[in-house]
């Protein structure tokens, strides 16, 4: 054996005190409302719009109420408006059909066609000149 003395071995210590902690946690800046706060933000908005929707449904049944309501009140008049223009389209009719079937002995101009006393009314289908056969667009 070789005698020879050595030193002890070193070491690495810490030092004295200890080392400073190391900090390892993520410490972000709080941003912004928590997630309760934006729920309570989103349900306000939807709270709202669900308020705007049900005043427009509201306004709109009105309008159609209103609608319903003027149709109501305004047909008599509309009835006795075209009850008015069929007569006028019927005495202009009879007119043309004396001037057309003058010269047509024993032809009585307005004589109903049908043999019974029942009321039928006449169709008279009024025609807008642009739809009519023959019509030319200049």
């Amino acid at each position: 054996m070789s005698n020879h003395t050595s030193a002890a071995p070193s070491q690495d210590m810490p030092p004295k005190g200890g080392f400073s902690s190391i900090r390892y946690e993520r410490r972000l800046p709080k941003r912004g409302p928590s997630g309760v706060g934006m729920f309570a933000i989103a349900g306000a908005i939807m709270g709202y719009g669900w308020y705007k929707l049900y005043q427009g449904l509201d306004e709109r049944r009105e309008l159609d109420r209103e609608k319903i309501w003027a149709r109501i009140h305004l047909t008599p008049m509309l009835i006795a408006e075209a009850d008015r223009d069929e007569y006028r389209r019927k005495l202009a009719a009879l007119e043309r059909e004396r001037v057309i079937m003058k010269d047509v002995p024993g032809w009585e101009a307005g004589k109903s066609v049908y043999h019974g006393t029942r009321y039928v009314p006449d169709v008279i289908a009024n025609v807008p000149i642009h739809q009519q056969p023959g019509f030319k667009k200049e």
